[in-house]
């Protein structure tokens, strides 16, 4: 029986177990390769946060309410203020504050600083007159209105206790008479008269101040009034009841006796 020559040794073969085989670390993945988080940034998985864009101005919103705030509340302090220092004012200051008024008692004119009670016709420094020597009983003064001139000696009486004297040309047309009218009719320590040859179409006085103006509707005429009405009386607490209520020049009928100024 021959006997078979033995081939050559088979050597077995060496299997090795590398990184992406067998047991240990799982395989790394490859390029390609899905993965489960494949899209997916940050620790865990977790989807990234977005980021919150800051707005690099301001918001002027609320800061615009509070200024608007703010300046109305200055606005009507500011007007309190302003009305109280006008309210706390002197009525000449305020006459001074009008254009075109005419301050005699700063004249120191003697004439028209008379205050002596007088019979008869007299003679004034200014037309009208805005003071001086008069007849012993005013003129009624209690918002009358005279649609002929009145005299000047009674008149000037009731300047000096404290009545605004409102004259206007004679001739001025009817419309223009009524707005003065709506001044005067009705008010105490007013009175309203047409005044001959005057240079104006109205002329406002009280005892020392006088405003001429052509305009029956001039603003100053209102403030005129406003401001020395009854303050500018000689006499405070005189009255403007139970005078003269007649027109014309002083007569017998209505003249006064002769009186010291400390008459009423």
């Amino acid at each position: 029986m021959s006997m078979s020559t033995p081939g050559p040794e088979r050597v077995p073969s060496t299997v090795k177990v590398g990184k992406t085989t067998g047991q240990g670390k799982p395989p790394a993945n490859k390029p390609g390769t899905s993965r489960p988080n494949a899209g997916k940034t940050g620790k865990k998985g977790r989807k990234p946060v977005a980021p919150v864009k800051v707005s690099g101005g301001r918001n002027w919103g609320p800061i615009a309410v509070a200024a608007a705030v703010f300046v109305v509340a200055a606005g009507i302090i500011g007007y309190g203020v302003f009305a109280s220092v006008q309210g706390s004012r002197d009525w000449t200051d305020k006459l001074a504050d009008i254009s075109g008024v005419v301050n005699y008692r700063a004249q120191k004119n003697a004439q028209i600083d008379d205050r002596t009670h007088k019979d008869g016709a007299l003679t004034y420094v200014t037309s009208p007159p805005v003071g001086g020597a008069h007849n012993a009983t005013w003129q009624n003064c209690m918002g009358d209105v005279y649609t002929q001139p009145v005299a000047n000696e009674h008149a000037v009486h009731s300047l000096e206790h404290g009545a605004v004297w409102v004259t206007y040309k004679q001739g001025l047309a009817a419309d223009q008479v009524a707005v003065l009218q709506k001044k005067v009719e009705g008010k105490d320590y007013m009175l309203m008269s047409p005044y001959a040859g005057l240079d104006k179409n109205v002329s406002v006085q009280v005892w020392g101040y006088q405003y001429k103006t052509d305009d029956v509707n001039d603003k100053a005429i209102d403030d005129f009034i406003a401001a020395a009405r009854v303050k500018a009386s000689m006499e405070p607490g005189a009255a403007c009841s139970s005078g003269n209520t007649s027109t014309g020049p002083v007569t017998g009928a209505n003249n006064g006796s002769t009186m010291n100024p400390a008459g009423s």
